[in-house]
């Protein structure tokens, strides 16, 4: 039972982003949007879910390239 609550927790710590960063790019709220994800992957049997690893890796790569820098001396 521990095991399982860790593991919900590392998801509900690390896997929300995308949600939160899609609804607040959309103007929704962020229950909505998760629900909607997790509404339409037992719709489709797991689309939308692999749509939502995509979203997630493609905001993991934007981060890493467009980074803020505070001046030119952090290169």
């Amino acid at each position: 039972m521990i095991k399982v609550s860790k593991i919900r927790y590392y998801f509900e710590r690390n896997g929300y982003e995308v949600c939160t960063r899609l609804a607040d790019r959309l103007g929704m709220r962020v229950s909505r949007v998760r629900f909607f994800f997790v509404y339409m992957s037992f719709f489709t049997l797991g689309v939308w879910f692999s749509l939502y690893l995509t979203l997630a890796f493609f905001l993991k790569i934007k981060d890493m390239i467009y980074t803020k820098r505070s001046s030119v001396f952090d290169l």
